[in-house]
């Protein structure tokens, strides 16, 4: 009788209560979940201002990883995934499988028109949820048109402050705000993963979770590890002593992902771009200032690991942009591309990536006081950006990254090497059609 009066909650609430005062997927079973028939269940996590050099697995040395260690040991390590300097063009790039000019206009707002990786599983058959950052505007009316019908997220839209994105967080599911009693001294990410585990409980077909954490972007706080998270108050407040807590945390909960499921299921983690410029960690021997909002490689390059139970581990150097997820999840869930109009992305995943080059179309702020548009092609040694931009240190200049990675000493046409002079009339013609 008590698992039927669950599973009933459940339900209601799934299809549209507008009144929830608890968390409705909640679950204290730790069984995995096993689907029916058809594709893989598929959770993408984005962790939020997580640079390359914070894993311990892709060489960092500041913090402890042992869960995406061990993720990366048994799955699939990328080592040259980009994605743009900030946030909300990168997820729009994840989401839609599209440059930023194709569809970008505001930050942090996404037309509910647009189509979605959402979209896609939902079309296909597969149960959708969304826990975690939304900040694309919309509330319930956008969150259910961008393809995900359960959702439990914070920051909805833009008409209410998005309050606490930690402890005492502001959390907006079932077409409501949720009480401040229910969320009272509650820590967001495990309110977001108690969510996704109990809709990975409940439902009966296969699953895409799209988990948007919080972790670990600023306000710098301590997390329910620390002493200090007794007295804590959210008031935005920030201190980057606390950010290898954060760090520490984030792997516990990917840690608690990785026990829940089988070997029906794919977990893919990525960083949405650099790390935050307060932070500084240890890489390889190196100390790394993050690089957060610049578009060198320490405001893009970022962790990708694929995580299949069962399977064999291995390093991929292949390049990786973020148009390539759409693509990619459609392969993985062996479903069919999408007619979403023009996709730009290559499949990275299960086939090994074919990609030669990286392109961005880097425009946070279109058509304000504070738009910066900034255009560039790369690989994994050169890049070039083009004469679009408006900071005019970078117009029509080439880079070898690999060996000056901040930047700083372009390299003029008489001192390019033939090669280089191919390489960048290469990625002068991608810019080119880029338009």
């Amino acid at each position: 009788m008590k698992k039927n009066f669950i599973t009933l909650i459940v339900v209601v609430c799934l299809f549209g209560c507008k009144k929830n005062d608890q968390n409705p997927y909640r679950s204290a079973n730790a069984a995995s979940h096993v689907t029916a028939t058809g594709g893989p269940n598929i959770i993408l996590i984005v962790a939020d201002d997580v640079g390359f050099e914070i894993p311990r697995c892709d060489g960092g040395e500041s913090y402890q990883t042992p869960n995406l260690d061990s993720m990366a040991t048994a799955g699939i390590r990328f080592t040259n995934c980009h994605g743009a300097p900030e946030c909300s063009p990168s997820r729009f790039m994840i989401l839609t499988g599209k440059y930023n000019f194709r569809n970008y206009e505001k930050w942090g707002y996404m037309d509910p028109s647009e189509k979605t990786i959402g979209n896609m599983f939902r079309d296909a058959g597969y149960a959708t949820c969304y826990a975690g950052k939304w900040q694309l505007m919309g509330a319930e009316a956008s969150i259910l048109s961008l393809g995900f019908d359960a959702y439990s997220v914070w920051n909805p839209d833009k008409r209410r402050n998005a309050g606490s994105r930690y402890k005492s967080p502001v959390i907006y599911q079932g077409g409501t705000y949720l009480s401040d009693s229910v969320t009272y001294n509650k820590y967001a990410d495990d309110w977001f993963t108690d969510y996704i585990f109990g809709f990975m409980d409940t439902v009966s077909k296969p699953f895409f979770v799209y988990y948007s954490m919080s972790l670990a972007h600023s306000p710098f706080s301590p997390t329910p590890l620390d002493e200090a998270f007794t007295s804590w108050q959210p008031d935005g407040k920030s201190d980057p002593v606390f950010f290898p807590s954060m760090i520490q945390y984030m792997d516990k909960v990917i840690g608690e992902i990785m026990a829940r499921v089988d070997s029906n299921t794919v977990v893919i983690f990525v960083g949405d771009n650099g790390s935050a410029k307060e932070i500084t960690s240890i890489w390889n021997g190196t100390s790394i200032q993050g690089g957060k909002s610049t578009t060198t490689i320490y405001g893009t390059h970022v962790p990708l690991i694929v995580y299949k139970k069962g399977s064999s581990g291995y390093t991929d150097s292949s390049l990786v942009d973020f148009t390539d997820f759409l693509p990619t999840l459609a392969s993985t869930a062996n479903i069919p591309l999408p007619a979403y109009g023009i996709l730009d992305g290559t499949p990275f995943y299960p086939q090994k990536s074919t990609r030669q080059w990286i392109f961005c179309h880097y425009e946070p702020y279109p058509g304000t006081k504070d738009g910066v548009l900034m255009r560039w092609v790369q690989d994994g040694t050169y890049k070039r950006y083009d004469s679009w931009g408006t900071d005019k240190t970078k117009l029509d200049k080439f880079y070898n990254i690999a060996s000056d990675p901040y930047e700083l000493h372009p390299i003029s046409a008489k001192k390019r090497t033939n090669h280089e002079k191919s390489v960048n009339n290469t990625f002068k013609d991608v810019l080119l059609k880029m338009q």
